[in-house]
């Protein structure tokens, strides 16, 4: 179970140029983990764009946001340039990693063997360490954006 005052999980992943991207790789940086259970759904969409709105505020605080999704990286690629995200997508295709964070429904929406990243937030701080941990059960529910920039504000 991975808990704030832990060390995250590093992990590998492909981003939307199929550079494998670590944890690891933002070392020294704030990162936000964003998991999202599928691009072009309108919670997720809402969501991705609401923290790409809020980049002015994650660069003044040098935080690196991270989303994160089941979804190929062809797919997140599409995501990303559709919605003018400026921030790093990485496919989690295995599962691995949204297992690792606990983050994983494996019965997305009571449909047998659908699985998806559940809707959740970590925020970890430039040793590696989780500091904030948000993770829903309901995948129609947005997190704090508000909370998550105040827990932010606190580790620069």
């Amino acid at each position: 179970m991975v808990d704030v005052g832990e060390k995250a999980p590093d992990f590998e992943a492909p981003d939307t140029g199929l550079k494998m991207r670590k944890l690891s790789d933002f070392k020294g940086n704030t990162v936000v983990l964003a998991f999202f259970p599928g691009a072009f759904t309108s919670v997720c969409t809402k969501e991705m764009c609401t923290f790409r709105d809020s980049m002015a505020n994650f660069n003044r605080f040098k935080a690196k946001v991270i989303g994160i999704s089941v979804d190929s990286p062809f797919s997140l690629k599409e995501f990303a340039e559709k919605n003018k995200l400026q921030f790093d997508l990485l496919s989690d295709s295995g599962r691995e990693i949204s297992k690792k964070y606990e983050a994983l429904y494996d019965s997305f929406l009571n449909i047998k063997n659908l699985s998806a990243s559940k809707r959740s937030v970590f925020i970890i701080d430039k040793d590696g360490i989780i500091r904030y941990k948000w993770v829903s059960e309901d995948a129609s529910k947005e997190p704090d954006y508000k909370k998550i920039e105040e827990e932010i504000s606190k580790l620069n």
